[in-house]
């Protein structure tokens, strides 16, 4: 049982990072750092687009309009440091 909690808690460490870089590619995109007709730039938007939107999607129809700030990869991004925290101070260490 202990090494699906240890996957578990790296899938989610994965998952983190992969938000982060979808964040960072959003703005480089806003901010024409880079093109989007880039054939590898938009390989690589469209799959953390449909990695994180799952995630993000829900937390974006909950959220009050912004104007042009979307804080919901923040809201992703804490929510899955409190889950990971718990599975790894309170879980990780109990577990046979």
């Amino acid at each position: 049982m202990k090494p699906i909690v240890f996957i578990l808690i790296q899938i989610i460490n994965l998952y983190m990072y992969l938000l982060i870089a979808s964040a960072i590619l959003s703005w480089l995109v806003a901010f024409n750092v880079v093109n989007t007709r880039n054939q590898f730039v938009a390989a690589i938007a469209e799959f953390l687009f449909r990695i994180t939107e799952p995630v993000l999607g829900p937390i974006r129809r909950r959220l009050p309009n912004f104007g042009g700030l979307d804080i919901s990869p923040i809201i992703a991004f804490f929510a899955l440091w409190l889950i990971q925290l718990y599975l790894s101070e309170y879980v990780y260490p109990y577990v046979p």
